[in-house]
């Protein structure tokens, strides 16, 4: 998985910019998302009673990495009606996956350059 494998799910930009360039802020924010990601999947789901919360949470996460469309989804979710929100949920489920997925491909691109740094 490389940099070729974006789909486009995450502006990177946003995130370089807010980190001034300092690749060590990158690597720790992404991180951090991945692993909030994990608790927050879970909760994304009607059936629980913080899944509104979890959709909140989500979105001010996806919006501070450049996961514009990920974060406009969650909103939308947020604001559905109760009958509604399964599909809506749904959606952010598979926007935080493609999300996840852009993630690791930037992280491991940028690893793979670390390597070819010269010393």
């Amino acid at each position: 998985m490389a940099r070729r494998d974006l789909s486009g799910a995450v502006d990177f930009s946003v995130l370089e910019t807010f980190a001034a360039g300092d690749d060590g802020l990158i690597e720790e924010v992404l991180n951090l998302f991945r692993e909030q990601a994990q608790i927050w999947a879970p909760m994304l789901d009607v059936r629980e009673p913080g899944w509104r919360d979890a959709a909140h949470t989500v979105k001010g996460a996806a919006a501070g990495i450049g996961a514009m469309e990920l974060s406009e989804i969650c909103g939308a979710a947020e604001q559905s009606p109760r009958e509604l929100a399964p599909p809506a949920l749904d959606r952010v489920r598979d926007a935080l996956d493609r999300t996840l997925a852009d993630v690791a491909a930037y992280q491991h691109e940028r690893m793979l350059q670390s390597l070819k740094a010269p010393s």
